[in-house]
């Protein structure tokens, strides 16, 4: 557990800037970030990019794009018309443009574009600056970030579908990618020697890869990859399903699955209304994960109403800000020990504020 929660930039300053781009990085850290979270998906040479998806851009079934679904400018480019296919994605058919389609090289001519225009307008401004980055590229952004500020700077990586590429991805030649995401990302990390457990996490929904990732250790650093069981408030986990288990998430957050995952991991990552409902009322989540030992990590803290309960609302356009800091506050309140959130000023200020309080 943390003494003080840990303020986990949401893809970056994604309220601010087009998420999962070094600019958002760069400003969640000069916000007051601890940890920076980039989403890693694989390319065609095997490269780790981040992005949220493997999905570069979607189309629906209109052939109009999907604006919330999409995160570069690939459909404008004519070059690439013919890498337009339909895959299924855990379960879920997608007509699009993946990463899985493209080489480094390629994915480098691409811009990032803001995901959730209506939302996000003043994003927008930005549509076509940025480019998309590299494992590489963040960890030397993490590096310079902490000599530029003098505080450690960590990431907190999310390996994306690692079942869908183990199993189902494809490279340009047609043959399986067969990539294990959470491997690749280990052994990245080693050469590049970015290596201190105390500023790595690595998070999945996947709790089969989990475990099989919790045999992997750094060869020369000798200590295991701290892991999060991501949990969602619904369904089931994509490794599960696919090999016939019908364990579900809620199966997870029990006693007993909260033991199970600690044999594995070393905390959860949870939606924030498994640990305060959206009617207001705390549930036993917190404890009792903390009871098995694990430390829980809350998501998405964001300042559009749209995603916000209906007690912290203000007026009613969806994309106006409203009192986010009032959940957060709400949240720090019950003993999380950390929180993934899209305006880490905000966060910043609020958990000073609590602290304050505390003291």
């Amino acid at each position: 557990m943390h003494p003080t929660p840990l303020l986990i930039a949401h893809r970056g300053a994604s309220a601010y800037r087009p998420e999962h781009t070094l600019a958002a990085y760069t400003l969640a850290i000069d916000q007051g970030a601890d940890f920076i979270e980039p989403d890693f998906v694989a390319t065609a040479d095997g490269e780790l990019i981040a992005r949220h998806e493997n999905a570069l851009a979607i189309l629906r079934e209109d052939h109009s794009l999907d604006t919330t679904s999409s995160s570069t400018d690939v459909h404008t480019r004519p070059e690439f018309a013919a890498r337009l296919t339909t895959k299924s994605i855990d379960g879920v058919t997608v007509r699009g443009w993946f990463s899985e389609d493209f080489t480094l090289a390629e994915i480098k001519t691409l811009r990032a574009t803001e995901l959730i225009p209506a939302l996000r307008p003043g994003n927008c401004a930005y549509d076509g600056e940025f480019s998309i980055p590299t494992l590489a590229e963040i960890v030397a952004l993490v590096r310079a970030s902490a000599a530029r500020t003098g505080r450690p700077i960590g990431l907190y990586p999310e390996t994306k579908h690692p079942t869908y590429f183990a199993t189902e991805g494809r490279r340009l030649t047609g043959e399986p990618i067969a990539i294990d995401l959470g491997l690749t990302l280990v052994r990245a990390l080693q050469a590049l020697d970015f290596t201190d457990p105390a500023h790595i996490f690595i998070q999945s929904f996947e709790p089969t890869y989990l475990q099989m990732l919790a045999t992997q250790r750094f060869p020369a650093a000798g200590y295991q990859v701290p892991l999060i069981q991501l949990i969602e408030s619904q369904g089931a986990p994509h490794d599960w399903a696919a090999a016939g288990d019908s364990r579900t998430y809620a199966d997870l957050i029990t006693p007993r699955g909260l033991a199970f995952t600690a044999g594995y991991a070393a905390g959860v990552g949870v939606p924030k209304e498994l640990v305060i409902t959206p009617q207001g009322e705390v549930t036993p989540l917190v404890a009792a994960a903390h009871a098995a030992g694990l430390a829980v990590y809350v998501w998405t803290f964001r300042p559009e109403n749209y995603f916000l309960p209906t007690a912290y609302q203000h007026g009613n356009s969806p994309a106006a800000n409203g009192d986010l800091a009032g959940e957060l506050a709400r949240h720090l309140g019950v003993g999380i020990d950390g929180f993934f959130i899209d305006s880490p000023d905000v966060g910043q200020q609020v958990r000073a504020a609590a602290a304050k309080h505390s003291a």
